[in-house]
């Protein structure tokens, strides 16, 4: 089942440039009600959030007159944190939760995720619903009551309770603490969480122009969280993208934390407690083979997806699992959460550091990282890898050589004509020689 629009995170692209255009938005508030009205909702409310981007005005109005030319209650939030509006959609009773946004993206672009009234993102199915009217040649209006649509202003006091008390969190009295929120949607709840919560808080990119949302700020420039930690002596920097969904930490020393540590920490922290479900870490292929062995010494198993976190929380769901994430900085809760939380992981990580009484650095060093060399070629063409024989046999003969202490793999882009070779081993070299065999094979086959 493929579609046109919808990509692994909803619909995203350049504002104002097709699809991310206002008449593309009207028409996709006007599916999402058309959807909703098939599937039995006839008095249909949906919750929209944005984040900071010049561009959500736009996109807000737009899709708000489709829901609303359909007979919607529209509810609108202004800047939210993602994961609030997939809260909202459960606990105001809403039929679908809408956010604009483009993550970790630069302002130019912008996008719009879907959630159902349960806060997951859509079926596979209901996307194609979705898309096939957006498209349709001829979306008729019909005669119907129209909708209408309000600000509400309690919303984020709405995820500020629900985010305390889902992480259980204990006063941080006595923490200081650094928190970078990239010009973005927890520019204001972030910082306001952790205040009330009794921390000592120096706040970073916390004045959104519409223009600088992940500007050399943020879970994607976490260096500069990590000078004010030093600056300040604070305890943890705290690093949020542009949507908060996803956050990096910084140690007490101004060291970023490596993606897969804080996974690991986590892991073995909930198996501790009691609390880690079939005491199993669910993530992606790209976290460190490291992360295997830490975890296994501790009896927990690590069950790996494909890139994204919608298939790491896929596969949660169907094997019950209670936590997983991307060493990129997502990490769900999925006891309290349907979707990834910046805010919440960080909660989550200030009250082990209370509960143990250890800085972050030592909370971190749960782990060995197993070195990596990582390549991107470019590429003529992408046939199916398993149709080069002579990459296929340098992948294989790598494989074999790290039998089970090292991995392969071997991907396509998916945005550009890239092809991308990640080889990891306990030995630095072996894994250099073995990533250039294969680069070599794809330079000779497909190579530009």
């Amino acid at each position: 089942m493929s579609t046109q629009l919808f990509g692994t995170d909803g619909i995203r692209g350049i504002a104002n440039q097709w699809p991310i255009t206002p008449e593309v938005a009207l028409r996709i508030g006007r599916a999402v009600a058309r959807v909703l009205q098939a599937n039995g909702q006839k008095k249909h409310k949906v919750v929209i959030g944005k984040d900071t981007r010049l561009s959500g005005y736009m996109l807000e109005t737009a899709i708000t007159s489709g829901l609303v030319s359909e007979g919607s209650r529209v509810l609108l939030t202004g800047p939210a944190p993602t994961p609030a509006i997939a809260h909202l959609t459960r606990s105001m009773g809403c039929d679908a939760g809408i956010m604009l946004t483009a993550s970790h993206n630069p302002y130019q672009d912008n996008g719009i995720k879907i959630f159902g009234p349960d806060g997951y993102k859509l079926s596979d199915q209901l996307e194609l619903e979705i898309e096939q009217l957006i498209l349709a040649d001829n979306l008729a209006y019909r005669d119907s009551n129209l909708g209408k649509a309000i600000r509400i202003d309690d919303a984020m006091g709405r995820y500020i309770e629900f985010t305390k008390n889902a992480a259980g969190a204990n006063s941080l009295r006595g923490l200081k603490v650094v928190v970078d929120c990239a010009n973005g949607a927890g520019y204001h709840v972030g910082p306001l969480i952790l205040e009330e919560l009794g921390a000592e808080v120096i706040k970073l990119s916390t004045a959104p122009d519409g223009r600088n949302i992940n500007q050399n700020c943020g879970a994607l420039h976490p260096e500069q969280a990590a000078a004010a930690v030093k600056a300040h002596g604070a305890d943890v920097g705290i690093c949020l993208d542009g949507d908060a969904d996803r956050v990096i930490f910084c140690d007490e020393t101004g060291t970023v934390v490596d993606g897969d540590r804080v996974l690991c920490l986590c892991a073995k922290t909930l198996k501790a407690q009691g609390k880690l479900k079939g005491d199993t870490l669910v993530a992606t292929v790209m976290s460190n083979l490291g992360l295997r062995d830490a975890l296994a010494a501790d009896g927990i198993a690590l069950e790996t997806t494909g890139v994204g976190d919608r298939l790491v929380l896929e596969c949660m769901r169907e094997q019950g699992y209670n936590l997983g994430g991307e060493n990129s900085g997502h990490i769900i809760y999925s006891d309290h959460a349907t979707t990834g939380d910046g805010i919440m992981s960080a909660l989550m990580v200030l009250s082990m550091m209370r509960e143990k009484g250890i800085p972050l650095s030592e909370l971190a060093d749960c782990m060995e990282i197993y070195p990596q060399v990582l390549l991107g070629l470019d590429v003529t063409e992408k046939p199916p890898i398993e149709d080069i024989p002579d990459v296929l046999t340098a992948i294989r003969s790598a494989e074999s050589t790290f039998a089970d202490q090292g991995r392969v793999l071997v991907r396509y882009s998916g945005t550009e004509r890239k092809i991308r070779v990640l080889t990891e081993c306990s030995d630095a070299g072996l894994a250099q020689s073995q990533a250039d065999l294969i680069a070599a094979a794809i330079q000779k086959t497909i190579g530009a």
